[in-house]
Protein backbone atom coordinates (compact mmCIF):
# COMPACT_ATOMS: atom_id res chain seq x y z
CA UNK A 1 0.00 0.00 0.00
CA UNK A 2 1.22 3.40 -1.27
CA UNK A 3 -0.06 6.76 0.84
CA UNK A 4 0.17 10.24 -0.07
CA UNK A 5 -0.56 13.01 1.77
CA UNK A 6 -1.40 16.59 0.79
CA UNK A 7 -2.43 20.01 2.34
CA UNK A 8 -3.75 23.03 0.09
CA UNK A 9 -7.02 25.31 0.38
CA UNK A 10 -9.96 23.15 0.44
CA UNK A 11 -10.42 19.35 0.31
CA UNK A 12 -11.26 19.26 -3.97
CA UNK A 13 -7.60 21.20 -4.26
CA UNK A 14 -6.06 18.34 -2.39
CA UNK A 15 -7.25 15.86 -3.94
CA UNK A 16 -6.77 17.09 -7.16
CA UNK A 17 -3.18 17.75 -6.57
CA UNK A 18 -2.40 14.19 -4.66
CA UNK A 19 -3.81 12.70 -8.22
CA UNK A 20 -1.66 14.73 -10.37
CA UNK A 21 1.25 13.64 -8.43
CA UNK A 22 0.24 9.88 -8.27
CA UNK A 23 -0.65 9.78 -11.82
CA UNK A 24 -3.66 7.80 -11.02
CA UNK A 25 -7.85 8.66 -11.33
CA UNK A 26 -9.96 9.17 -8.52
CA UNK A 27 -11.19 5.46 -9.06
CA UNK A 28 -7.47 4.02 -8.30
CA UNK A 29 -6.92 5.70 -4.69
CA UNK A 30 -8.83 5.77 -1.81
CA UNK A 31 -9.64 9.08 -0.04
CA UNK A 32 -9.18 10.04 3.87
CA UNK A 33 -9.86 13.49 4.86
CA UNK A 34 -7.63 14.27 7.69
CA UNK A 35 -8.08 17.78 8.08
CA UNK A 36 -11.05 19.35 6.43
CA UNK A 37 -9.77 23.13 7.13
CA UNK A 38 -11.61 26.73 7.64
CA UNK A 39 -11.14 29.91 5.77
CA UNK A 40 -11.14 31.75 9.18
CA UNK A 41 -12.52 35.17 9.83
CA UNK A 42 -13.15 37.14 6.36
CA UNK A 43 -10.46 34.31 4.78
CA UNK A 44 -7.88 36.28 6.38
CA UNK A 45 -7.39 35.03 10.25
CA UNK A 46 -7.02 31.91 11.34
CA UNK A 47 -7.42 29.79 8.37
CA UNK A 48 -6.43 26.26 8.04
CA UNK A 49 -5.48 24.20 5.19
CA UNK A 50 -7.42 20.50 4.35
CA UNK A 51 -5.65 17.78 4.40
CA UNK A 52 -6.09 14.17 2.92
CA UNK A 53 -4.20 11.16 2.59
CA UNK A 54 -4.81 8.80 -0.93
CA UNK A 55 -4.05 5.14 -0.85
CA UNK A 56 -3.22 3.67 -3.77
CA UNK A 57 -5.35 0.20 -4.43
CA UNK A 58 -3.42 -2.98 -4.93
CA UNK A 59 -3.50 -3.62 -8.21
CA UNK A 60 -3.26 0.12 -9.33
CA UNK A 61 0.05 0.31 -6.83
CA UNK A 62 1.62 -2.49 -9.18
CA UNK A 63 0.61 -0.92 -12.34
CA UNK A 64 1.93 2.42 -10.82
CA UNK A 65 5.20 0.67 -10.22
CA UNK A 66 5.49 -0.88 -13.32
CA UNK A 67 4.55 2.36 -15.07
CA UNK A 68 7.68 3.88 -13.89
CA UNK A 69 9.79 0.85 -14.26
CA UNK A 70 9.22 1.48 -17.95
CA UNK A 71 9.12 4.87 -18.29
CA UNK A 72 12.71 4.81 -16.65
CA UNK A 73 13.96 2.48 -18.78
CA UNK A 74 12.61 4.15 -22.16
CA UNK A 75 14.47 7.29 -20.85
CA UNK A 76 17.69 5.42 -21.15
CA UNK A 77 17.56 3.97 -24.30
CA UNK A 78 16.20 7.22 -25.94
CA UNK A 79 19.79 8.62 -25.99
CA UNK A 80 21.24 6.35 -27.96
CA UNK A 81 19.50 6.65 -31.33
CA UNK A 82 20.76 10.11 -32.62
CA UNK A 83 24.25 8.54 -32.81
CA UNK A 84 23.27 7.03 -36.31
CA UNK A 85 23.03 10.38 -38.12
CA UNK A 86 26.83 11.85 -37.54
CA UNK A 87 27.97 8.48 -39.63
CA UNK A 88 25.42 9.26 -42.56
CA UNK A 89 26.90 12.42 -43.05
CA UNK A 90 30.39 11.17 -43.30
CA UNK A 91 29.76 9.85 -46.41
CA UNK A 92 28.30 12.77 -47.82
CA UNK A 93 31.34 15.07 -46.69
CA UNK A 94 33.69 12.46 -48.62
CA UNK A 95 31.77 12.66 -51.83
CA UNK A 96 32.01 16.53 -51.51
CA UNK A 97 35.46 16.49 -51.04
CA UNK A 98 36.33 13.65 -54.38
CA UNK A 99 34.64 15.73 -56.59
CA UNK A 100 35.97 19.51 -56.82
CA UNK A 101 38.65 18.78 -58.52
CA UNK A 102 37.26 18.23 -62.28
CA UNK A 103 36.51 21.87 -62.96
CA UNK A 104 40.69 22.33 -63.61
CA UNK A 105 39.86 22.44 -67.68
CA UNK A 106 38.30 26.25 -68.27
CA UNK A 107 41.11 27.55 -68.68
CA UNK A 108 41.05 26.99 -72.82
CA UNK A 109 38.17 30.46 -72.61
CA UNK A 110 40.20 32.46 -71.64
CA UNK A 111 42.61 32.10 -74.82
CA UNK A 112 39.92 32.14 -76.74
CA UNK A 113 38.38 35.44 -75.07
CA UNK A 114 42.02 37.27 -75.83
CA UNK A 115 42.12 36.04 -79.07
CA UNK A 116 37.96 38.36 -79.52
CA UNK A 117 39.62 40.92 -77.74
CA UNK A 118 42.96 41.07 -80.49
CA UNK A 119 40.67 41.47 -82.91
CA UNK A 120 38.15 43.62 -81.45
CA UNK A 121 41.25 45.82 -81.02
CA UNK A 122 42.30 45.75 -84.39
CA UNK A 123 39.06 46.92 -86.19
CA UNK A 124 37.93 49.66 -83.87
CA UNK A 125 38.46 52.43 -86.44
CA UNK A 126 35.63 51.77 -88.73
CA UNK A 127 32.49 52.82 -86.96
CA UNK A 128 33.33 56.19 -87.79
CA UNK A 129 31.88 55.77 -90.84
CA UNK A 130 28.20 56.97 -90.04
CA UNK A 131 28.84 60.74 -89.04
CA UNK A 132 28.03 60.93 -92.48
CA UNK A 133 23.74 60.53 -91.81
CA UNK A 134 23.93 62.84 -89.31
CA UNK A 135 25.41 65.84 -91.62
CA UNK A 136 22.56 65.04 -93.62
CA UNK A 137 19.63 65.28 -91.34
CA UNK A 138 20.54 68.83 -90.35
CA UNK A 139 19.02 69.91 -94.09
CA UNK A 140 15.81 68.66 -93.16
CA UNK A 141 15.58 71.32 -89.88
CA UNK A 142 16.09 73.47 -92.34
CA UNK A 143 12.97 73.42 -94.15
CA UNK A 144 10.06 75.71 -93.59
CA UNK A 145 6.97 74.08 -94.35
CA UNK A 146 5.46 76.09 -91.73
CA UNK A 147 6.67 80.05 -92.25
CA UNK A 148 4.55 79.13 -95.98
CA UNK A 149 1.58 79.20 -92.98
CA UNK A 150 1.95 82.79 -92.20
CA UNK A 151 1.39 84.97 -95.47
CA UNK A 152 -2.15 83.76 -94.95
CA UNK A 153 -3.05 85.96 -91.74
CA UNK A 154 -1.65 89.13 -93.28
CA UNK A 155 -4.89 88.83 -96.18
CA UNK A 156 -5.56 92.19 -98.06
CA UNK A 157 -8.95 93.95 -96.79
CA UNK A 158 -10.11 95.37 -99.67
CA UNK A 159 -12.79 98.47 -98.41
CA UNK A 160 -16.17 97.71 -99.01
CA UNK A 161 -18.40 100.53 -100.98
CA UNK A 162 -20.16 102.79 -98.14
CA UNK A 163 -24.02 102.71 -98.02
CA UNK A 164 -26.25 105.55 -97.35
CA UNK A 165 -26.14 106.34 -93.53
CA UNK A 166 -29.90 107.06 -93.66
CA UNK A 167 -30.17 103.77 -94.83
CA UNK A 168 -31.16 100.75 -92.85
CA UNK A 169 -27.94 99.24 -94.57
CA UNK A 170 -25.87 102.36 -93.74
CA UNK A 171 -26.53 102.40 -90.36
CA UNK A 172 -25.98 98.66 -89.93
CA UNK A 173 -22.47 99.15 -91.58
CA UNK A 174 -21.67 102.19 -89.89
CA UNK A 175 -22.42 100.49 -86.55
CA UNK A 176 -20.25 96.99 -87.32
CA UNK A 177 -17.27 99.47 -88.36
CA UNK A 178 -16.94 101.16 -85.39
CA UNK A 179 -17.70 97.82 -83.17
CA UNK A 180 -14.95 95.84 -85.03
CA UNK A 181 -12.80 98.93 -84.84
CA UNK A 182 -13.00 98.87 -81.09
CA UNK A 183 -12.64 94.91 -80.84
CA UNK A 184 -9.29 95.69 -82.80
CA UNK A 185 -10.38 93.50 -85.61
CA UNK A 186 -9.58 94.54 -88.89
CA UNK A 187 -12.30 93.30 -91.28
CA UNK A 188 -14.21 94.93 -94.27
CA UNK A 189 -17.75 95.16 -94.14
CA UNK A 190 -20.04 94.88 -96.87
CA UNK A 191 -24.06 95.63 -96.67
CA UNK A 192 -26.49 94.95 -99.35
CA UNK A 193 -30.46 94.93 -99.00
CA UNK A 194 -32.80 92.11 -100.33
CA UNK A 195 -36.30 92.21 -102.39
CA UNK A 196 -38.10 91.78 -98.85
CA UNK A 197 -36.29 94.71 -97.69
CA UNK A 198 -33.90 92.69 -95.13
CA UNK A 199 -30.12 93.76 -94.25
CA UNK A 200 -27.31 91.16 -94.87
CA UNK A 201 -24.15 91.99 -94.10
CA UNK A 202 -20.41 90.23 -94.62
CA UNK A 203 -17.39 90.53 -92.84
CA UNK A 204 -14.34 89.55 -94.39
CA UNK A 205 -10.96 89.61 -92.80
CA UNK A 206 -11.75 87.48 -89.67
CA UNK A 207 -9.18 84.71 -90.49
CA UNK A 208 -9.03 83.78 -86.41
CA UNK A 209 -12.89 83.43 -86.59
CA UNK A 210 -12.85 86.03 -83.22
CA UNK A 211 -16.38 87.47 -84.83
CA UNK A 212 -17.50 83.80 -84.90
CA UNK A 213 -17.29 82.14 -81.30
CA UNK A 214 -18.06 79.27 -79.67
CA UNK A 215 -20.91 78.00 -82.29
CA UNK A 216 -21.48 80.82 -83.82
CA UNK A 217 -22.16 82.99 -80.43
CA UNK A 218 -20.10 85.81 -80.99
CA UNK A 219 -21.74 86.17 -84.46
CA UNK A 220 -25.45 85.93 -82.79
CA UNK A 221 -24.78 88.92 -80.13
CA UNK A 222 -23.43 91.21 -82.98
CA UNK A 223 -25.70 90.68 -85.03
CA UNK A 224 -28.70 91.10 -82.22
CA UNK A 225 -27.31 94.20 -81.36
CA UNK A 226 -26.71 95.37 -85.00
CA UNK A 227 -30.63 94.64 -85.44
CA UNK A 228 -31.13 96.77 -82.15
CA UNK A 229 -28.91 99.47 -83.66
CA UNK A 230 -30.60 99.64 -86.78
CA UNK A 231 -34.66 99.57 -85.77
CA UNK A 232 -33.83 102.39 -83.30
CA UNK A 233 -36.89 104.82 -83.13
CA UNK A 234 -37.91 103.28 -86.68
CA UNK A 235 -41.51 101.96 -87.34
CA UNK A 236 -41.18 99.04 -89.28
CA UNK A 237 -38.70 96.24 -88.24
CA UNK A 238 -35.74 95.09 -90.91
CA UNK A 239 -33.87 91.76 -90.08
CA UNK A 240 -30.23 91.62 -90.09
CA UNK A 241 -28.40 88.79 -90.90
CA UNK A 242 -24.48 88.90 -89.72
CA UNK A 243 -22.33 86.64 -91.83
CA UNK A 244 -18.29 86.20 -92.06
CA UNK A 245 -16.06 83.53 -93.57
CA UNK A 246 -19.16 82.05 -95.23
CA UNK A 247 -19.77 80.54 -91.65
CA UNK A 248 -23.55 80.74 -91.71
CA UNK A 249 -23.85 78.35 -94.89
CA UNK A 250 -21.68 76.24 -93.30
CA UNK A 251 -23.03 76.31 -90.18
CA UNK A 252 -26.46 75.75 -92.25
CA UNK A 253 -25.03 72.39 -93.95
CA UNK A 254 -24.37 71.08 -90.46
CA UNK A 255 -27.85 72.01 -88.87
CA UNK A 256 -29.21 70.08 -91.74
CA UNK A 257 -27.45 66.92 -91.85
CA UNK A 258 -27.90 67.09 -88.01
CA UNK A 259 -31.70 66.85 -88.24
CA UNK A 260 -31.83 64.27 -90.80
CA UNK A 261 -29.50 61.83 -88.75
CA UNK A 262 -31.83 62.40 -85.21
CA UNK A 263 -35.08 61.98 -87.42
CA UNK A 264 -33.25 58.58 -88.60
CA UNK A 265 -32.59 57.78 -84.94
CA UNK A 266 -36.42 58.70 -83.45
CA UNK A 267 -37.48 56.16 -86.44
CA UNK A 268 -35.14 53.98 -85.69
CA UNK A 269 -35.99 53.76 -81.70
CA UNK A 270 -39.83 54.41 -81.67
CA UNK A 271 -39.13 57.41 -79.08
CA UNK A 272 -38.59 61.34 -79.30
CA UNK A 273 -35.14 63.02 -79.50
CA UNK A 274 -34.20 66.31 -77.96
CA UNK A 275 -31.69 68.31 -79.91
CA UNK A 276 -29.35 70.81 -77.23
CA UNK A 277 -30.72 74.41 -76.78
CA UNK A 278 -29.84 76.53 -80.24
CA UNK A 279 -30.81 80.34 -80.96
CA UNK A 280 -34.35 80.82 -82.90
CA UNK A 281 -32.05 81.39 -86.46
CA UNK A 282 -30.90 77.47 -85.68
CA UNK A 283 -34.00 76.52 -84.60
CA UNK A 284 -36.05 77.35 -87.87
CA UNK A 285 -33.10 75.91 -90.02
CA UNK A 286 -34.01 72.76 -88.32
CA UNK A 287 -37.83 72.99 -88.46
CA UNK A 288 -37.21 73.58 -91.80
CA UNK A 289 -35.29 70.67 -92.81
CA UNK A 290 -37.91 68.27 -91.53
CA UNK A 291 -41.20 69.98 -92.59
CA UNK A 292 -41.57 67.42 -95.09
CA UNK A 293 -40.40 64.37 -93.62
CA UNK A 294 -42.87 61.73 -93.77
CA UNK A 295 -42.69 60.26 -90.54
CA UNK A 296 -41.72 62.72 -88.08
CA UNK A 297 -42.24 66.08 -86.87
CA UNK A 298 -40.82 68.87 -84.91
CA UNK A 299 -41.49 71.44 -82.63
CA UNK A 300 -39.50 73.51 -79.93
CA UNK A 301 -39.53 72.83 -75.71
CA UNK A 302 -38.38 75.55 -73.29
CA UNK A 303 -37.33 79.04 -72.24
CA UNK A 304 -35.23 81.01 -73.45
CA UNK A 305 -32.02 80.45 -73.66
CA UNK A 306 -32.47 76.73 -72.76
CA UNK A 307 -35.41 76.49 -75.22
CA UNK A 308 -34.14 73.55 -78.00
CA UNK A 309 -36.30 71.18 -80.55
CA UNK A 310 -37.86 67.99 -80.11
CA UNK A 311 -38.41 65.66 -82.85
CA UNK A 312 -41.47 62.70 -82.57
CA UNK A 313 -43.12 60.30 -84.62
CA UNK A 314 -45.78 61.49 -86.61
CA UNK A 315 -48.14 58.40 -85.67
Amino acid sequence: MKDYEVSARTIEEAISQGLEHLGVSISDVTVDVLEEGSKGLFGLFGSRPAKVRLTLKEDEESEAVAHSILADALKEEEPKAPKAPKEAKEPKEAKETKEPKAPKAPKAPKEAKEAKEAKETKEPKAPKAPKAPKEAKEPKESKAPKASKEPKEPKEIVPAEQADRATPAGRAQEFLQELTRLMGVNVSVAVNTDEEGNVRVNMDGDTLGILIGRRGETLDALQYLTSLQVNKGQSNYTRVTLDTEGYRAKREEALVRLANRMANRAQKTGRKVSLEPMNPYERRILHSALQDHPAVTTHSEGEEPNRHVVITLKN
